[in-house]
């Protein structure tokens, strides 16, 4: 998979997949993407109900998101423990250019977001006090999970691209791994995949998207 860095409207960097034609991040700003659809409409609607908010992540990716979680948890006070899911994982000689900290003004957190990355696949490691990550090199077709999950953050490329990443029968499982009152985010608001994950059983919101974008989704486990 040929992958470029490309620099978004806010500055920050994502990646632009040349075979595929599709981008990893919305062009007006990657940061300000993943903190209004996973941050803000995702992880702060969600308090958490025990000693740890269990998290999962389909497409880890850049590692953008998992970062924000680790930031906000640490600001918080509050224990993380978040799966995240990558068939195709990232070369360090692209994730060592990424400029997320320093936009972030969070220089400190670099060497976490380099272990976010280094970590070993398939195996729990513990990134902070506070934040504990587990990936998994696997596809989410041969994933299987107990229901276990507060949030689910959807970050898979979107139906043009990826389209059996987006059926009925990936929103069931997804369904199943989520605790009661869970809520899963994505950043598409297409109307099929609004009716999909409806089949599955969610409730489904259609909320204010990022900036360039005028919709998204949260759709609950009630």
């Amino acid at each position: 998979m040929n992958r470029t860095i490309i620099q978004t409207g806010d500055g920050s960097h994502t990646l632009y997949v040349q075979d595929l034609g599709e981008r990893y991040h919305s062009i007006h700003g990657a940061i300000q993407e993943s903190v209004h659809v996973f941050i803000q409409s995702g992880l702060r609607q969600h308090e958490p109900t025990a000693d740890v908010l269990n998290i999962l992540e389909i497409g880890l990716g850049t590692g953008l998101n998992a970062l924000l979680t680790l930031i906000e948890s640490e600001k918080s006070g509050f224990s993380i423990k978040y799966t995240a899911i990558e068939a195709f994982p990232l070369e360090k000689e692209l994730t060592s250019q990424l400029n997320y900290t320093g936009l972030l003004k969070a220089d400190e957190y670099q060497p976490a977001f380099e272990l976010l990355h280094s970590a070993e696949w398939n195996k729990a490691i513990c990134i902070s006090e506070r934040f504990e990550l587990l990936k998994l090199h696997i596809t989410l077709e041969t994933a299987m999970f107990e229901p276990q999950f507060q949030i689910i953050y959807f970050d898979a490329f979107g139906p043009r691209v990826q389209p059996e990443m987006w059926t009925d029968g990936v929103f069931l499982k997804l369904y199943s791994s989520m605790l009661q009152n869970g809520c899963l985010v994505t950043y598409c608001a297409k109307g099929e995949v609004k009716r999909t994950l409806k089949r599955a059983g969610f409730t489904v919101e259609t909320i204010q998207g990022p900036p360039g974008k005028r919709e998204m989704v949260r759709a609950w486990k009630r």
